[in-house]
């Protein structure tokens, strides 16, 4: 039971950075070379998409990293430590910025649409390092730490 929770764990947390890594590195860069208006108004439905799986991978990690540490993996439980510093970052850094680009009366050709798009591109960079870190986390204990 424990190795089938960190398991899902580990597969859930590591899609999550993985959605992020891209998001970051092929998606933002991708969508603001198409210019700023088009870019604006890609970013809604993207964002809606993208917020459902990511979401869904995060509730998933949580909740298996949770269950592995109920069947006895030492540590996993401390995982939550990243993922919550994360949580906290998008809560208080992304969302703001989010509300603000998915606002109906931006105006999609306005230098702050620019400024926005271009703020959330760095936003999310660093929520990219944070999911990497744990991931990279994950794998550490689940590979490395033996139960108690």
């Amino acid at each position: 039971m424990r190795e089938i929770a960190q398991f899902v764990a580990v597969v859930a947390c590591s899609l999550f950075a993985g959605a992020a890594v891209y998001i970051t590195f092929v998606e933002h860069p991708a969508r603001m070379q198409c210019g700023v208006e088009l870019a604006a108004t890609e970013f809604a439905p993207s964002y809606r998409r993208a917020t459902l799986m990511q979401a869904t991978c995060a509730a998933v990690g949580l909740l298996s990293s949770l269950a592995a540490w109920l069947a006895g993996a030492s540590l996993l439980v401390n995982c939550g430590r990243p993922t919550r510093q994360r949580h906290s970052f998008h809560v208080d850094r992304i969302l703001p910025t989010n509300k603000r680009l998915l606002n109906p009366t931006l105006d999609k050709r306005s230098a702050e649409a620019e400024r926005l798009l271009a703020r959330w591109g760095r936003l999310h960079a660093v929520r990219s390092v944070l999911s990497g870190m744990a991931m990279l986390l994950f794998l550490y204990l689940a590979i490395f730490k033996k139960p108690l």
